[in-house]
């Protein structure tokens, strides 16, 4: 049997209990090689500590904690963002609330840009690194979310952004936010599971924070009270888009539409789901 310091990368491959994929993300992660790494010095001997390090990875792994989680990192939008437990791990079909967003502040300049509910600081960083003249202001109720949010955007953005660092603001909603302040876009993926949805106990979300996943209600709260006070902080003509559930869409355009919006309407993902809603502020 071998010792630890005989274990190779190979070795610790082919014994893997996880997908292979899974398996060379930890070891890139642990051995700070890079994927080709892996095949040129695949059977090189490892240290113990490195060995140990990669097993208890992989037994975390194992018991479903999320590969973002033990990694510290997820790629969105081209981006690699900080992940941590205060944060949801940014998911490839909010790139489409991001692009919605860019495509509806083409021709403004030096927008102002407003993320509710900004988590990790995957959309406003996003937004803010390919519109590097936009103002861009993010909110969350979470210092811990925030303080994320803010190594992110420190790490990502140019430092000499046209548009200025962005401005974090701690609390809900717009309860926080200066009065005086309006938005060309505001944009948000905010808590959308309703209480008591089984996806809740499975698979990544057992491990993300439960009050960024679900109202504990009928998972339309917040997307109510992003609706209901978003007309007075847009400017007219001013855009709102929401990332919701699958079965939500119809729901969130009648939120939308009993607001008082125009051009009402949904997105669909690449998997074909209904996954933003949005509508523009009458005033143009």
């Amino acid at each position: 049997m071998n010792t630890p310091q005989e274990v190779t990368a190979d070795a610790l491959l082919r014994a893997s209990p996880l997908p292979a994929l899974e398996t060379r993300i930890l070891l890139m992660h642990v051995l700070g090689w890079r994927r080709t790494e892996l095949i040129t010095r695949g059977d090189q001997a490892l240290d113990a500590a490195r060995v140990t390090a990669y097993r208890a990875l992989e037994a975390r792994r194992a018991a479903g904690e999320p590969i973002a989680q033990l990694v510290g990192a997820r790629e969105f939008f081209g981006l690699d963002f900080e992940v941590t437990p205060d944060v949801l791990i940014p998911r490839p079909e909010t790139e489409l609330l991001v692009e919605t967003a860019l495509a509806a502040m083409a021709g403004i300049a030096q927008p102002r840009v407003l993320d509710l509910g900004t988590g990790s600081g995957a959309i406003a960083v996003a937004i803010a690194s390919v519109r590097p003249d936009a103002r861009v202001w993010a909110v969350d109720r979470s210092p811990g979310a925030l303080a994320v949010a803010a190594r992110n955007a420190a790490t990502l953005l140019d430092a000499e952004r046209p548009g200025g660092a962005l401005s974090f603001v701690e609390g809900s909603w717009y309860s926080t936010l200066d009065a005086a302040l309006h938005f060309d876009v505001i944009v948000s993926n905010p808590p959308y599971i309703a209480n008591g949805d089984p996806h809740l106990d499975q698979g990544d979300l057992r491990f993300e924070p439960r009050g960024a996943l679900t109202d504990e209600a009928d998972g339309l709260t917040c997307l109510r009270a992003i609706v209901e006070g978003a007309p007075a902080h847009l400017v007219a003509g001013g855009v709102l888009w929401m990332e919701h559930g699958y079965d939500q869409a119809a729901a969130v355009r009648a939120l939308l539409d009993a607001r008082g919006f125009a051009e009402v309407a949904s997105k669909r993902d690449l998997a074909g789901i209904e996954r933003i809603s949005g509508g523009r502020l009458h005033g143009i």
